[in-house]
This record gives C-alpha cells, sequence and structure tokens, in this order.
C-alpha cells in the first residue's frame, strides 16, 4: 500500500522509512561538506530526533527537504561555535591585579602567621576547627565523625577561635 505524501511520518513504519531512505544520504551530505571533524553522524542523528519531534508537521514528501535543512542547520551553528570558541581562545587573560605590592605581603604575612598560630593549636581544637569552617561540617557531623558530644565540639571550636582571636588582629570568620 504506498505512502500517501500528505500524510505526516509519526507512525513509526513511516518513519522508519524516512530513516532507512535517507540516513546514509545525510550522513554522506554532511561529511562531504563539512568533514569528519564536525561530527556528521550525531548531528545526522539530531536532526532525526528533530524531525520526530516535529513529525506531526511534517509530510512524508517534505522530510528528505526538512532532514537536509536541519541538519545543515546544525552544522553552521557547530562552526559558528567553534569560531566563538577559537576567538575566545586568542584572547590573553590578564597577568596583573588591582592590589598593591604592600597588600600582597601583608595578606602574604598573615596568612604565614595564621598558619602559625593554626599549627600551636593543639590537635583536638585544630581538628574540630578545620572541620567546621574549612571543611563546612556541622557540629553533630563532627561529633559523630570523632566519637565525642557534641558540646565538647563546640568547646574545641569555641576555644580555637578564641585563641586565633587573641593572637591575631582583625581575625574574623563568616
Amino acid at each position: 500500500m504506498p505512502q500517501d505524501l500528505n500524510d505526516n511520518i509519526c507512525e513509526a513504519s513511516a518513519f522508519e522509512r524516512v530513516y532507512t531512505k535517507y540516513a546514509n544520504d545525510l550522513h554522506n551530505f554532511l561529511y562531504y561538506k563539512y568533514g569528519s571533524q564536525f561530527n556528521p553522524q550525531d548531528k545526522a542523528q539530531d536532526a532525526f530526533i528533530k524531525l520526530w519531534d516535529n513529525c506531526k508537521k511534517v509530510t512524508f514528501a517534505k522530510a528528505k527537504s526538512f532532514l537536509f535543512t536541519v541538519a545543515n542547520n546544525m552544522m553552521l551553528n557547530e562552526i559558528k561555535h567553534q569560531k566563538v570558541v577559537l576567538n575566545h581562545h586568542k584572547t590573553k587573560p590578564k597577568h596583573y591585579t588591582n592590589e598593591t605590592p604592600e597588600f600582597i605581603l601583608e595578606q602574604d604575612e598573615y596568612l604565614e602567621k595564621y598558619n602559625k598560630v593554626l599549627a600551636s593549636l593543639n590537635e583536638d581544637q585544630r581538628v574540630a576547627f578545620l572541620l567546621s569552617k574549612v571543611e563546612g561540617k556541622k557540629h553533630s557531623e563532627i561529633a559523630e565523625f570523632l566519637g565525642v558530644t557534641q558540646k565538647v565540639v563546640e568547646y574545641r571550636i569555641y576555644s580555637a577561635f578564641n585563641i586565633l582571636k587573641k593572637e591575631l588582629e582583625n581575625f574574623k570568620i563568616k
């Protein structure tokens, strides 16, 4: 029974016929026109997916035109995208900052002091403090992890915080 050329291709058998008839031709068209660098097989498959999404709007007679137009547009979009990526790679990032050398030096010195004070804490305080403030764990999680009560964890964190606040000027944690 011949397929009516004005019917849409939403039936699986009609869509399968379109696929078997045009899949190789579409791939070869894309491959010969654009080469293999833009994945013509993937673009052909994507064109068939778009055809399936629009199967009610596309008749059997218009399927080939739809497929080739959609696939060609996908390739052109991919080429445009690659040009944008290439232009982005050409621009050089800036290798300077707005900070003064004095600020950078003060920052390094402060970090060094912070690490010394952190190292001077006893291990229990340091571990509880770092788990809370660096890794963002909750007090109950730390207590479970260390095998102590939540009050012990809170005491360790706050005592470490007080030592850091006393040793370092302008020490604050959000």
